[in-house]
């Protein structure tokens, strides 16, 4: 009995380090077999140059050299394949002539052109299917028994066919790419066009806001110039009168004095009434008292000032990182009833809001421009100004703007654990001992509560949420039109709280109760208005102070 063949690749059976076919076959712990020197080698130059010992083929690093391990079978493997080489090159030898006899006749008559079968001298008329050979007939039923056979010239028609749709598709998948080749070079000009008028577009911009720093900054100038001048002009009146005032006194002061030297008792005693009179009088009223600091003007430009660079350049910040947001993501299109979605999207209705002292409760202290509320940990010794519109019971405040315009959104930042924002209506019950005064507990108020967590309440009835406060910004996105209010936590994105539907008949006051040891700030969104509409703003005394927007009511 023959023994029986393995076909092997020649190359599973080479090393990895040599390239050779193993030699005394040795294994490592990851599985991977090598030469037996050449894997020792390996081992023996990472541990010279004090590197840890790896696998060359997987690359596994060992914590400890690896002891290799003969693989005897690998070995045995090795040495048959040898032989069976050995042997079929042997019977290769003995059968080369018969072999060579019974090439097909395709390799020896097409190969040179002919049409004739050379061992067969028959025409090449026929085709093998099975073996996709040209053969003559003897051929094919000589050494094709059972294949599938054709007409030579019946296939050449065939395959024919199928050269030409091929050929089709191809041209067609050519075209195709070189369609989109011309449409991709277009896309590519367009893109360097659009680029380039984006950055005139861009630019134009960016310079007229320049302009208009610079036209502020010219106006800034004037102002100062204008209170330099009108400074000095009361110093120079009030020094004018001052100096009058001391030349009377130092004549009256020489009168005292010839008074007190007379002899005459009769002549000291006729003009003492009068003298006493004046002395009196000046007395009453000894020098001419500044109403206020000349200086003050100047450090409240300064301050002015220095608070809208801080502004301005935390707005750029923001602004400008929203604009790479957009631009990178693609912009979003709103029509006119779409709700905005992205915070960018939401500043487009920021209002200006500010605190309105004369509502807050007398341990409500205001602060920084009326935008900053927190509950006073000190009793005030001085009783508190009593303002008719002061919340006596709660400790809550409202703003001075009344929102009616159709889009209004704010934002706002909480420290503490408890707060409550609210919107109400100008009405609201400022002096009631009952609930009634409280946001939330009756039909003109709408409130969020924010403590362990949130919930909504209006008319004495409270939705709790499930969610957690886990932001100190809130915002507040107010539709008029459409009689809803949405609350959302502020971070990188909305996160959605909760939407208020009801309808709205009055102007809608944002207001705020504070809980222990808490602080609301109302955080400016609108410094944009400053640069791109001028004409929300009136001038007071030189300056461009803010006002509320078009739609708002005016302060009372």
């Amino acid at each position: 009995m023959a023994e029986p063949l393995i076909t092997l690749k020649t190359n599973r059976l080479c090393c990895h380090v040599c390239g050779e076919l193993f030699r005394n076959p040795a294994t490592i712990s990851c599985g991977h077999s090598f030469c037996m020197p050449c894997i020792l080698h390996r081992l023996d130059c990472d541990e010279r140059n004090k590197r840890a010992c790896t696998c060359p083929e997987c690359g596994l690093r060992f914590s400890s050299r690896p002891q290799p391990i003969k693989n005897t079978t690998l070995a045995d493997l090795v040495s048959d394949m040898g032989r069976q080489d050995a042997k079929r090159k042997h019977q290769g030898a003995s059968t080369q002539a018969p072999k060579r006899a019974s090439v097909s006749c395709v390799e020896t008559g097409t190969s040179s052109g002919s049409n004739v079968c050379v061992r067969h001298s028959c025409p090449l008329d026929i085709y093998c299917c099975t073996d996709a050979r040209v053969i003559c007939a003897k051929c094919a039923s000589a050494e094709h028994t059972g294949h599938t056979i054709g007409y030579v010239r019946e296939e050449r028609r065939r395959k024919q066919e199928e050269l030409r749709i091929i050929q089709t598709k191809s041209k067609n998948i050519l075209q195709e790419q070189e369609n989109k080749c011309k449409n991709m070079g277009r896309t590519l000009i367009q893109i360097q066009e659009e680029a380039r008028d984006t950055q005139d577009s861009c630019e134009s911009v960016l310079s007229g806001i320049i302009d208009s720093i610079q036209r502020h900054y010219m106006s800034v100038r004037k102002l100062i110039r204008g209170q330099e001048e009108q400074a000095a002009a009361q110093v120079e009146i009030a020094l004018q009168t001052l100096q009058e005032k001391m030349e009377d006194m130092k004549k009256r002061d020489a009168e005292l004095d010839w008074l007190a030297q007379t002899d005459s008792d009769t002549l000291f005693l006729q003009n003492w009434p009068s003298m006493r009179h004046l002395c009196e009088k000046d007395f009453l009223h000894p020098l001419l008292e500044e109403s206020e600091d000349p200086l003050l003007p100047f450090e409240f430009t300064k301050r002015a000032v220095d608070q809208l660079g801080e502004q301005l350049e935390e707005f750029c910040d923001q602004r400008f990182a929203l604009i790479s947001e957009t631009g990178l993501s693609g912009a979003t299109n709103m029509t006119e009833d779409a709700e905005p979605k992205t915070r960018a999207e939401f500043l487009q209705y920021a209002c200006f809001l500010s605190l309105d002292p004369t509502t807050a409760h007398e341990k409500l202290a205001i602060s920084a421009g009326d935008k900053e509320v927190r509950l006073s940990p000190l009793s005030r010794n001085s009783p508190a100004i009593r303002y008719p519109q002061r919340f006596l019971l709660r400790k809550q405040v409202l703003c001075r703007e009344g929102l009616q315009a159709e889009r209004c959104y704010y934002e706002i930042e909480v420290e503490g654990d408890q707060a409550e924002i609210a919107l109400a209506y100008k009405g609201i019950d400022r002096k009631s001992r009952s609930k009634l005064s409280a946001f939330g507990a009756n039909a003109i108020s709408w409130s969020l509560d924010r403590s362990t967590n949130y919930s909504v309440s209006h008319r004495g009835n409270s939705v709790q949420l499930t969610t957690s406060p886990s932001q100190r910004r809130l915002g507040v996105y107010l539709n008029f039109k459409k009689g809803t209010i949405s609350f959302y936590e502020v971070s990188d994105r909305m996160m959605f709280l909760y939407k208020v539907e009801a309808e709205f008949s009055e102007p809608l006051y944002p207001g705020f109760w504070l809980g222990e040891k808490c602080c609301i700030r109302i955080c400016d969104l609108r410094l944009d208005e400053l640069l791109t509409k001028p004409e929300r703003f009136v001038e007071r005394d030189g300056l461009k102070i803010g006002c509320p927007p078009m739609g708002f009511p005016n302060v009372k």
